[in-house]
């Protein structure tokens, strides 16, 4: 269980900060980087969910928020060689957290009509953010692709960091008025 007294350390002053193994790297590291970019998508979802009317979205961003504290220890928490056991206190991503994601994806998606065109970003306030959460969800996937090709990550919190960004250019779309609201991209328009 997590203890917080103080919430300085002065153990970052050097520009390093410390992993739940007790291991140190510095706060430029793509490990460091890759679960900063989980933070800020779960930031984000916190601001979306300030505007939201329904309930039924916001339970599910508030399982997804708690999902991306589990993410976020999962990636600050390097995999063990291979041959060696995961640590006791090691939280790890799950596949039924994933499984659940797309169930409730479905569901969203199930009252929306078909795209005909591109989505921009905007809308009502809960969408534009559900937008903007989306688009750092990728940056996060992208620099956990890269930290994946330097070091063993939990290929589970890839696959969901790929199924949370379908859920919120979904759900941002069903925040629009279930798709009513959205604004369409019209190619060449402006030329």
């Amino acid at each position: 269980m997590v203890k917080l007294n103080k919430i300085y350390t002065r153990t970052g002053d050097d520009g390093s900060t410390g992993l739940v193994d007790g291991s140190r790297l510095s706060k430029s590291d793509p490990r460091v980087a890759a679960y900063g970019d989980v933070d800020e998508t779960n930031s984000v979802i916190g601001l979306a969910r300030l505007h939201l009317e329904s309930r039924r979205l916001d339970d599910m961003l508030s399982r997804i928020q708690n999902d991306l504290f589990d993410l976020g220890a999962d990636l600050a928490t390097p995999l063990p060689n291979p041959g060696e056991a995961d640590s006791e206190y090691a939280l790890r991503i799950m596949e039924s957290q994933t499984l659940r994601l797309e169930t409730e994806l479905d569901s969203l998606n199930a009252d929306l009509q078909p795209l005909k065109s591109f989505v921009l970003p905007g809308g009502h306030p809960p969408s534009a953010y559900l937008h903007q959460a989306r688009t750092v969800c990728r940056r996060a996937e992208r620099l956990c692709v890269a930290l994946s090709q330097d070091a063993a990550i939990n290929p589970a919190a890839l696959k969901y960091l790929n199924r949370l960004s379908d859920f919120l250019f979904v759900a941002a779309r069903w925040a629009n008025d279930q798709g009513e609201a959205d604004v369409k991209w019209v190619p060449g328009a402006n030329r």
